[in-house]
């Protein structure tokens, strides 16, 4: 994708994304893996290293650069790998008592077959330079910075999209589709009549980033890659951005005015001494709790934080923008190429929807719980009534914080339950079914993963011997769905066919189990016809010969 300024604008895209951050860039990337013409138009020329925002990359996310080619150039570029350290640390401060810890948290400890990347600790903008640079390397597309989105209509046909660059000169670009992955304040989201619903927290929140020459020295509990300080000076969230003096704090409770005005107090008192800090940054903010109450008008579509807003904890926004971007980029690109039907675009917002409703309930679940709300006198107390409160909050940060950093069941167990594209009833044997969730991962006897064998658009995964494969790939051929067939060795296929309760596994381009069963249906057309979103001919043959 080459990157062009707003005089060279193209007249017509397939796709125009408004917003290039990394919910933007994932959807430009899937789509241009796929052959898809796309425009991506962001504000701003350079990515910014002033506000490191998010730093969790779950595994699903670092699954989906790995099938993009791109999981090993992130891993190179982050400042701290996965094998310095998978803790979090309780505390009353850097170079205090230690309240509480867990190990192996937020999937950054590989776990046998169950996926093949584990996640990862990267600022945000080390993913935009990484998507960025992958959006530049496909050709199909184009990337124009230093300009934004003003305004978008549409008909039956086209969408009709106006570009302004920082000289407030303006041209008009048409495409087939639109999504508006820009942000919070999303024009895209206000041109189509679509609005947040949800709620605000009450309490302000100080994030910034500062720089400490000499605070590892003092540092008294290990390499961890977050801190959460529990001291009524400084109630606080600290984690490193590299391995040197570079730092970022969440403290909470504080408006940006205090914050502003005690920064240096703060810094003092989250390291528990007096420190030579300069601030570099700040980012004053506020949990949300919203989602939008439609995602989708017409050929206009809203991902990432336009359509969503979640508090941080947990590490489950960005994550959630780029499972938006695949979804949505794999299903328009079906649609452009020719094989996916009206139901895989209406599919989009019934999967997406109860997934960040979720994601929202989980990551304000773990909001209860913060520094603010662990509070108690003696906790640096040298004697037994120190003891006895650092074991009583030790206790309760284990019960109430858990979930927060052990979160692969919700990362990785998501089920869709309700939509168009998937077929309903039970496909496994004994009524069981993986249909709708995630392909269960396994390595091959060669290291591989099975990851890494399936097709860009549908596989069919062939578990074992006399399966009626055939006539599900002459369907496929029939109605034009690309199709690629994956015959494992009988030493992985046996154990995995028993995992699933069947031999023969439909997989979607998303790795997400489309359908299953021991032999080929009975109208072995109506389900391709189902999977690629289309309606089935009424009075159609039940099923093709092969």
């Amino acid at each position: 994708m080459t990157s062009v300024d707003h005089k060279h604008l193209p007249r017509h895209v397939r796709v125009l994304i408004a917003g290039g951050g990394p919910v933007g860039l994932a959807a430009a990337v899937e789509l241009g893996r796929r052959g898809v013409d796309c425009l991506v138009v962001e504000p701003r020329a350079t990515v910014s290293r002033a506000r490191p925002r998010c730093k969790t990359l779950n595994v699903r996310t670092m699954e989906h650069l790995r099938r993009w080619g791109l999981a090993d150039r992130l891993r190179a570029r982050a400042p701290l790998p996965t094998s310095w350290s998978q803790d979090v640390v309780f505390c009353t401060s850097l170079t205090g008592r230690e309240l509480s810890r867990f190990t192996g948290v937020l999937g950054l400890a590989p776990e046998g077959d169950r996926f093949p990347e584990t996640g990862q600790q990267a600022p945000q903008y080390v993913l935009e330079e990484v998507l960025r640079e992958a959006v530049e390397e496909l050709a199909p597309g184009r990337l124009v910075l230093g300009s934004k989105v003003v305004d978008v209509s549409q008909d039956d046909d086209l969408v009709t999209v106006t570009v302004e660059d920082g000289a407030h000169r303006r041209s008009v670009v048409t495409a087939d589709y639109v999504i508006g992955c820009d942000g919070p304040r999303s024009v895209v989201r206000d041109r189509i009549g679509s609005r947040y619903v949800g709620g605000e927290a009450l309490r302000p929140n100080f994030g910034m980033v500062f720089e400490s020459p000499g605070l590892w020295e003092h540092v008294r509990h290990g390499p961890a890659v977050q801190y959460w300080v529990v001291n009524p000076a400084a109630p606080a969230l600290v984690g490193p951005l590299d391995r040197t003096n570079t730092w970022w704090a969440i403290a909470f409770g504080v408006d940006r005015a205090a914050g502003e005005r005690e920064a240096q107090h703060l810094v003092d008192a989250i390291a528990g001494r007096p420190v030579r800090a300069e601030v570099l940054s700040t980012d004053p903010w506020t949990a949300r709790m919203q989602i939008v109450d439609r995602m989708r008008h017409g050929r206009v579509f809203l991902a990432g934080d336009a359509a969503h807003l979640n508090p941080p904890f947990g590490g489950h926004g960005l994550n959630t923008g780029i499972g938006d971007a695949v979804d949505l980029g794999w299903k328009l690109a079906a649609v452009l190429g020719g094989w996916g039907g009206a139901d895989l675009l209406d599919s989009y917002e019934s999967e997406r929807r109860p997934v960040q409703e979720r994601v929202i309930r989980e990551a304000t679940a773990n909001m209860r719980v913060l520094s603010t709300e662990l509070l108690a006198d003696n906790l640096d107390a040298d004697d037994q009534a120190g003891a006895r409160a650092r074991q009583a909050a030790g206790a309760r940060i284990q019960e109430t914080k858990t979930a927060e950093f052990h979160s692969l069941d919700l990362v990785l167990g998501l089920r869709i339950a309700d939509s168009p594209i998937v077929p309903a009833e039970p496909q496994g044997r004994g009524g069981t079914t993986w249909a709708g969730a995630r392909l269960p991962h396994v390595f091959l006897g060669d290291g591989r993963s099975l990851y890494d064998l399936l097709g860009d658009h549908l596989t069919l995964l062939t578990l074992g011997h006399d399966t009626s494969e055939a006539v599900i790939v002459e369907a496929a051929r029939l109605r034009g769905v690309p199709l690629t067939v994956v015959r494992l060795p009988e030493s992985v296929s046996a154990p995995y066919a028993e995992l699933l309760g069947a031999r023969l596994v439909l997989v979607r381009p998303d790795q997400v189990v489309g359908w299953l069963g021991d032999e080929a249906p009975v109208d072995a057309l109506a389900l391709v016809d189902t999977l690629s979103g289309r309606p089935h001919p009424v009075g159609t043959a039940a099923s093709p010969r092969p």
